[in-house]
This record gives C-alpha cells, sequence and structure tokens, in this order.
C-alpha cells in the first residue's frame, strides 16, 4: 500500500430525514484541526435523497469540499446501500482519515467498511491529534485515544501500515467551530453504481420512539440522578428542578439498568458524553465510567449524602446531604426568586 497516495481527511455527514446531526459538525471541527496540521483538505461525505441543499452548511462549518451522492435508494439508512455508497467513494478518492459519529448509524456502518477496505477501525475515541513520530523527527502520525479496561486506562492507538485511518467520536466530545456565513467550498456530485443482488433488508416502516429522540447532548442543564434518586418518584423531584432552570434530566447507568429511565437519558461511558454549562448530580457517587461522559461540563454541583463520594473530585460545588430533602428545597427557592 502507497501511504503517500492517500491524502485529506474525511468526514461521514450522518443526516437523518434530511436534517444534519450535530455529531457531524463536531466532527468536522475536529477534521479542521486535523487537516491544517497535516496540510490537507476537509472532504464531507453527505448521503440521502433531496440532500444536496444541505451541503453549504458543511462547508460553512469547515469543510473544503462536500461530496453528495443523492439517490431514492440512501433516503432511509440501510446497511447495504450506504457501506456500497461509501466504499466507492472511499476507494475512489483515497482519503487519509475518515471520521465517524458513533452513533447507531456509525457504529453500524464504520466496522463494515473497515472491513471492505481492509484497515483499522478505532471505536469511541476521546482524543485525536496529529504528532511527530518517535525516532522519526519531520514525520507525523495520527493518533486515536480511548478509554480501555472499563475505562481505567486511556489507550493510544496508530495505524501505521494502512489506509484510510479511521476512528468513530461519540456526540458530544468535540467542539463545533463557529460558523463561517458564506465561506466558499466545492460541492461533487457522486453517482453510485448500486449492486441490487446485495440488498437483503426492506425498510417497511418507521416507529418513533420519544425517548429515544431525547437529544440530552444539546441541553444546556442537565439534572443527572443516579443510584441514590431510587426510583421514579424520585426523579420526579429532579424534573422539578430541571424544569425550573429550563434543563433536561439525565441519568446514571444504575438507574437504567434498573429499569427506572430509558438509555437515551444516560450519561457515562455506555451512554451518551454531554457537555452542558450545569450539571447537577444528585445521588451519584461519580465512578470513572459516569466521570468521562460529564466531566467535561462547565459548573458541576454534586448532591451527595456520602462525603467522600467521587463526584465530589471533580465538582465546583459539592453540597453533602440527602437529596430528597435539598433538591425540593432548591427548586422552591429558585422559583421564588424568579417570581421576585
Amino acid at each position: 500500500m502507497d501511504l503517500k497516495a492517500y491524502k485529506n481527511v474525511y468526514v461521514f455527514a450522518e443526516q437523518r430525514d434530511g436534517v444534519i446531526q450535530p455529531v457531524a459538525y463536531e466532527l468536522l471541527g475536529k477534521a479542521r484541526e486535523l487537516a491544517d496540521d497535516l496540510g490537507e483538505k476537509v472532504v464531507a461525505l453527505l448521503l440521502g435523497h433531496q440532500v444536496r441543499e444541505k451541503a453549504a452548511s458543511l462547508v460553512e462549518m469547515g469543510a473544503d469540499e462536500v461530496i453528495v451522492a443523492d439517490s431514492p435508494e440512501l433516503k432511509d439508512y440501510l446497511t447495504e446501500q450506504y457501506a456500497q455508497v461509501l466504499y466507492q467513494i472511499i476507494t475512489a478518492n483515497k482519503p487519509n482519515i475518515v471520521l465517524y459519529g458513533a452513533t447507531t448509524i456509525g457504529r453500524d456502518l464504520a466496522p463494515r467498511l473497515a472491513s471492505r477496505l481492509r484497515t483499522g477501525l478505532t471505536a469511541d475515541c476521546t482524543r485525536l491529534e496529529i504528532a511527530e513520530k518517535e525516532n522519526e523527527p519531520g514525520e507525523k502520525e495520527f493518533r486515536m485515544t480511548r478509554p480501555a479496561f472499563g475505562g481505567n486506562l486511556m489507550a493510544t492507538i496508530i495505524c501505521p501500515n494502512n489506509r484510510p485511518q479511521m476512528s468513530t467520536v461519540r456526540p458530544g466530545v468535540m467542539q463545533k467551530r463557529e460558523k463561517e456565513t458564506g465561506r466558499k467550498g466545492t460541492v461533487t456530485d457522486f453517482q453510485p453504481q448500486f449492486d441490487r443482488s446485495k440488498f437483503k433488508v426492506k425498510l417497511i416502516g418507521k416507529v418513533k420512539n420519544n425517548a429515544a429522540n431525547a437529544d440530552i447532548t444539546a441541553a444546556k442543564v442537565l439534572v443527572s440522578g443516579g443510584r441514590g434518586v431510587h426510583d421514579k418518584a424520585g426523579f420526579d423531584k429532579l424534573q422539578g428542578l430541571a424544569d425550573c432552570l429550563g434543563g433536561m434530566v439525565a441519568s446514571s447507568r444504575a438507574m437504567v439498568d434498573a429499569g427506572v429511565m430509558d438509555h437515551a437519558y444516560q450519561v457515562g461511558q455506555t451512554g451518551k458524553t454531554v457537555r452542558p454549562d450545569l450539571y447537577v448530580a444528585c445521588g451519584i457517587s461519580g465512578a470513572i465510567q459516569h466521570l468521562a461522559g460529564m466531566e467535561e461540563s462547565g459548573y458541576i454541583v454534586a448532591i451527595n449524602k456520602d462525603k467522600f463520594a467521587p463526584i465530589f473530585s471533580v465538582a465546583d460545588l459539592g453540597i453533602v446531604g440527602d437529596l430528597h430533602k435539598i433538591v425540593p428545597m432548591l427548586t422552591e427557592r429558585l422559583k421564588k426568586e424568579m417570581a421576585e
């Protein structure tokens, strides 16, 4: 494999029902940094039906070029159709790096492409960087860092012998760039060639789950509950505080495993990574797996009966006490102040 033939940083710009997903803009921000370090271009890959007009927003958020595959077969996400098109684009253009969101779509698509392209894939990365190779001054390499061993160790992975170098990144981990209105870029149309004999799955219909659509990653304020909340009645108290603050309720894995909260609201290594302006952790001990999903929050308030709980190590403000008494009191106090 001639590694020098592979150039540019590509981003799979995930869209659903014609709406570009926030993770695509987050990845463009990181791709811009990586490409600038390498002296290469950022290319966004936009697949769908009647989505070409969305290409301009990708350019404004950092892409130098947008490759658009617009076809009725791509209207809804189906693994084989999308995998065939991306495989054709990647083999034709030879990108150096390809980034995907670690969403249900990205986690389904990226491994299949890695297999077809005979290259590696690093999943759920928390850090991506271009660094100088050890013992080779002037030579650069792409380093992908992800949690390992249950979050107790951070592993930095390289892919020295195969291209493209591919990774998935969870929504909320990377920062978006500021929108550059009027920024100019190239939009290239790609005409896919489908092998319909391999289409084994047909979409019969779609049923939307409101809980699954809850996007806690977009919330500016999160009131999150752990094992100390106990039950649904406890989360009703948290909901009252969240409503007062104009935010949303979230949960630790313990409450999801107990069946009290839906997985869509879970924060942590096996849930979602969030970065709100205010994160109120109620009855959450602060296991490293949970901290990995929220420690980049702007301001963290922790309420816990155990003064030695690890959550206090990352909190800006800690309150030692019973959340079932403190949360209702705090809610009433805030309502009173807002009314005055």
